[in-house]
């Protein structure tokens, strides 16, 4: 039963609205006159102040929806009448105030989830509240039983790993990686290529396998050539589900050596896989695109392809001065040497470097910029700071990647800023990336796009 769509929101909303009409319902002539009034103040203060929580940190790049406001304004409302209207009123109107405030949070919650599609059903809501094994979940342990039997294991198998922080000092929860059947077919394995799988600004390692159907998409891929498909890592580029660390080294934690310090290093010694940098990419979603933007440009030794969906400029905590200030404890310097933009400029030529930019927008124009053109650089690559318009940051940084050997595409996602969007996003880029990044026995698929297209 989905949570983002269909029956279930749609209910739970009109429940909501008849428990807090029913709490809120006339009193007296001072309650319709006095309390009400106040409630519907408290609900105004409590929106405004959460849309401006949300701008100054950063945390979303597209608007919300109204309902979305509607409903945290309702929550405060409902909170008002019921410490307001407590006071001499009969025990079921007790009652039906203190169930309207979290009948009303969970209104927002779901309109929530439903912009971002972060728990799309009730089976995975029940999975993450109990905290439930994700199917088929081994060890290494039993990887190494698996691969001593020569024959690949059913693919809803996933290893947990915990990937030791000795580099950078990062606290890290666990982290997951899918081994294709092919990895399984000797022993050693082959050194098969390895995609970085990062998700959004708020999560845990496991959300494109919740949220994202990436293992549904690898497991297709794989089946449909012969077993072949690269090794998916899922690494925990947070610490914590509310840390926005923006996968750079700064006051939120090492994250950036984290991913390439650690589990590069680690993903090679551990499971054979090639330590050819044309033979990995990294794919993001949301500020994970920008994550995946900035360690392929910044870390070209590591990483030959990328992935950015709904990629912002660069790391984004607010303006430019708080992200400074809120990532870097005020250092300019270690800001410049994360910001995509900056470091492009800096690095001048890139040699096999490729990058897909998909943009959640209904009709954008497929725009490519080949590497071997020489387009008009913006004068200020680094001015704008952040844009709701995913098809224009894009395309910006497609062009500033492109005039320095950047092979680039920006490639239309319709839908929204979402997981869904993320999902449909990645499979849509995946036989492209299983291409470049080498997978066995697969032939190259070209861009999107075409010189004549800019």
């Amino acid at each position: 039963m989905s949570l983002t769509h269909g029956w279930i929101p749609v209910v739970a909303q009109a429940v909501s609205t008849a428990v807090l009409l029913a709490a809120i319902c006339w009193r007296s002539r001072r309650w319709l006159l006095v309390s009400v009034p106040l409630g519907l103040t408290a609900g105004l203060a409590l929106a405004a102040a959460t849309h401006w929580y949300i701008k100054d940190q950063g945390l979303a790049e597209d608007r919300a929806p109204v309902a979305l406001w509607v409903w945290i304004g309702a929550t405060g409302l409902a909170a008002a009448v019921t410490a307001l209207g407590w006071r001499g009123a009969r025990w079921w109107r007790r009652g039906v105030s203190l169930v309207a405030v979290p009948m009303c949070v969970l209104s927002a919650l779901l309109i929530l989830n439903s912009w971002i599609g972060y728990v799309p059903t009730v089976g995975s809501a029940w999975a993450r509240a109990t905290d439930r094994p994700l199917p088929g979940l081994i060890d290494r342990a039993g990887v190494a039983a698996l691969q001593r039997q020569g024959a690949a294991p059913d693919w809803k198998t996933i290893v947990k790993v915990h990937i030791p922080d000795d580099a950078s000092g990062f606290a890290h929860r666990d982290e997951l990686v899918i081994l294709p059947p092919a990895w399984y077919a000797s022993v050693p394995p082959p050194r098969l290529p390895v995609v970085m799988m990062i998700g959004g600004e708020f999560g845990q390692p496991a959300d494109w396998l919740y949220a994202g159907n990436a293992q549904q998409t690898i497991n297709d891929f794989a089946a449909a050539h012969g077993g072949n498909a690269p090794v998916l890592v899922f690494p925990d580029y947070s610490g914590a589900f509310s840390n926005d660390t923006e996968c750079v080294n700064g006051t939120r934690g090492n994250a950036a050596d984290h991913l390439t310090k650690d589990v590069v290093p680690y993903m090679i010694a551990n499971f054979g896989v090639s330590a050819d940098p044309a033979d990995w990419g990294v794919v993001g979603w949301s500020s994970g695109g920008t994550c995946a933007l900035t360690l392929a440009v910044t870390h070209p030794e590591l990483f030959g392809a990328l992935v950015d969906i709904d990629g912002q400029f660069g790391p984004n905590a607010g303006t430019k001065q708080q992200t400074i200030a809120r990532l870097f404890g005020g250092d300019a310097d270690a800001w410049a040497a994360f910001d995509p933009r900056t470091v492009i400029v800096n690095h001048g030529l890139y040699k096999d470097m490729s990058a897909w930019f998909s943009v959640s927008v209904d009709t954008p124009t497929v725009y490519r910029l080949p590497a071997d053109t020489e387009p008009t650089v913006p004068s200020d690559p680094t001015a704008a700071e952040t844009s709701e318009d995913h098809a224009a940051v894009a395309n910006q940084l497609c062009e500033l990647a492109s005039a320095h050997g950047i092979e680039c595409a920006v490639v239309p996602n319709p839908g929204n800023h979402d997981f869904s969007s993320a999902a449909s996003g990645f499979a849509a880029a995946l036989p492209w990336l299983a291409g470049r990044v080498h997978t066995p026995e697969l032939q190259p698929t070209l861009m999107p796009g075409a010189p004549a297209q800019r």
